[in-house]
């Protein structure tokens, strides 16, 4: 996953910039939004999604089941029903460590 572009605190992100955020094609969005319920985006007069920033953080777990830790995306569905508390904890740290390394590496470019 590429550099998450989320430190603009929007109120909703289009599913060009949350496929972008991913590094993965609109139709894999589309698809989890098909496969996961806790997706729910809103809807523009036009009909485009509109995603929240909790969409983009149930997102985050999605990526981290399916394509870090090589979930099916049945197993995927499963963990996020069965053990929500626990995942949201270890999401919390795997994103902090996240942050660290990124911070850390841009450090060692500055150098």
């Amino acid at each position: 996953m590429e550099k998450e572009n989320t430190e603009n605190n929007k109120l909703y992100y289009s599913i060009s910039e949350v496929s972008k955020m991913f590094n993965v094609n609109t139709s894999l969005i589309r698809y989890w939004e098909k496969e996961f319920p806790i997706i729910k985006p809103q809807k523009s007069t036009k009909g485009n999604r509109l995603f929240s920033q909790n969409d983009i953080d149930n997102f985050h777990k999605i990526y981290h089941l399916v394509k870090e830790r090589g979930m099916t995306l049945k197993g995927a569905r499963q963990k996020m029903k069965d053990n929500k508390d626990d995942l949201d904890n270890n999401f919390e740290v795997i994103k902090s460590l996240k942050e660290m390394k990124n911070l850390l590496l841009d450090l060692k470019n500055q150098l």
